[in-house]
């Protein structure tokens, strides 16, 4: 795990006054794929908003690519190569798709068609429908703007906060498969999912945080075989 290209290291902190994190450590590598899974309240959101710079630390340290990032702002870390897709209120409702994924450029002064034509590949419907407001998208639709848009800055880091969230089970192997094949591009992905069950299943690590703790730690396959993770968090 020291090695990992983003490693949020025995972070603690919270908002205010109380901790939510206690000491948990989160890591991904490039072309991996790693899921924070747990209950409802769990604090998993806020230890991928801590490692985005959104929660200040008490203690531990962020590092990428082996740089202390710990005091980075999150728009520092952008630059740095970190995007972040948040849950909800993640698209510009009133401005086409075209231009909320030209707003996802913001960051650069050079030529980003190519880029653009990337995320129309890898996000079909989007070509078709670059002219359309994207207030009016199914809400699966808005969530591929939003990881295209993500995706604009040419990032090695994308974070997905329950990407997956109000979406059909069709749209979700969907958009499963899509971050698949991110990764397999080389970028880093991590990523908070309530589907604990089919996260795990694409996942070469996993984190199972329980009351703002590691509680569990394997590959997605160790974790969906583990018969105490299957009885506490997957159903059985």
């Amino acid at each position: 795990m020291t090695g990992s290209y983003l490693i949020g290291d025995e972070m603690t902190g919270g908002y205010g006054g109380a901790d939510i994190l206690h000491g948990v450590t989160i890591a991904v590598d490039k072309g991996e794929i790693a899921v924070i899974v747990g209950p409802n309240g769990a604090g998993k959101s806020t230890a991928m908003k801590a490692m985005f710079g959104m929660l200040p630390l008490r203690a531990g340290q962020v590092r990428l690519g082996g740089r202390d990032i710990t005091a980075l702002t999150p728009q520092e870390r952008v630059r740095e190569g970190m995007a972040f897709v948040p849950q909800t209120n993640n698209v510009f409702a009133s401005m086409t798709v075209e231009e909320n994924l030209e707003m996802g450029a913001f960051i650069r002064d050079d030529d980003f068609s190519a880029t653009m034509e990337q995320v129309f590949e890898l996000f079909p419907v989007l070509r078709e429908k670059r002219r359309q407001p994207a207030g009016e998208l199914s809400g699966g639709q808005r969530q591929q703007v939003a990881v295209g848009r993500a995706l604009m800055t040419r990032p090695s880091v994308l974070m997905l906060d329950e990407p997956t969230a109000g979406v059909s089970p069709i749209v979700m192997d969907e958009l499963f498969d899509r971050i698949i094949e991110i990764a397999r591009a080389g970028i880093a992905v991590l990523m908070v999912e309530q589907n604990a069950r089919q996260a795990l299943n694409i996942a070469d690590r996993g984190y199972v945080l329980v009351q703002g703790r590691n509680r569990y730690t394997g590959t997605g396959a160790e974790l969906l075989a583990d018969p105490e993770v299957r009885r506490s968090f997957l159903g059985g």
